[in-house]
């Protein structure tokens, strides 16, 4: 990693941005002036991130893990946002076919089951860590908030990954009710019944942002 990032001082940083808005956050992201990505699932309320980034800096690059198993809603949401905001997407799939999986697996293990892990590194890790190998992101702009898991209190909102990225959580600290004002503000669509296959419950985590 380039010594700039190395070196940020993480503590002094998440004191400074504590007041500051989502907008200045993702600011402060770019003006690192480093391989910038954000993500999406194309899930609930992920349509916030998304056109707040793409109206900050338009054409950074969007990274979507396709997981195989989205519902036909989801798609025609992913294909609306694309073309609304003109999303720079990447999009990464399982290297095995959502078919063969559930030949493979009986269809999707339960949390219990012991294929279950080895589900998740299928459809979800893996790809993911192809496209870092890929891209190669320096920072990462990501749309986690605290309300959504147990895991997601303790962190703040800019953090070293274990593969040496920067993460950044500009919506860490809104509430549900600010994601949905924000989407009636801007007129935005949503979709909320985005269909995780490795989290079983919502408030479970599918394994990326505890590997990551």
């Amino acid at each position: 990693m380039d010594n700039t990032l190395a070196d940020l001082d993480l503590d002094k940083i998440n004191t400074e941005l504590a007041g500051k808005s989502a907008q200045e956050i993702i600011r402060w992201a770019i003006d690192l002036n480093r391989r910038t990505i954000t993500t999406t699932t194309f899930g609930d309320h992920s349509a916030v991130l998304l056109h707040m980034v793409s109206r900050i800096q338009y054409n950074m690059k969007v990274l979507w893990i396709d997981t195989g198993y989205n519902s036909s809603a989801t798609y025609r949401f992913a294909n609306k946002m694309i073309n609304e905001l003109d999303l720079n997407i990447d999009v990464f799939t399982p290297l095995i076919t959502t078919a063969r999986l559930n030949v493979m697996m009986g269809g999707i293990p339960d949390v219990g089951d012991p294929l279950h892990e080895e589900f998740t590194e299928q459809v979800k890790l893996e790809p993911f860590k192809r496209a870092t190998d890929t891209l190669k992101p320096e920072v990462w702009i990501t749309g986690i908030r605290k309300d959504q898991t147990e895991f997601r209190q303790s962190l703040n909102i800019v953090t070293r990954s274990k593969e040496g990225f920067i993460k950044v959580a500009p919506l860490l600290n809104w509430s549900e009710a600010e994601m949905n004002e924000y989407l009636t503000k801007h007129d935005l669509p949503n979709e909320p019944d985005y269909f995780d296959p490795t989290k079983a419950q919502e408030t479970r985590e599918c394994g990326l942002h505890t590997r990551f």
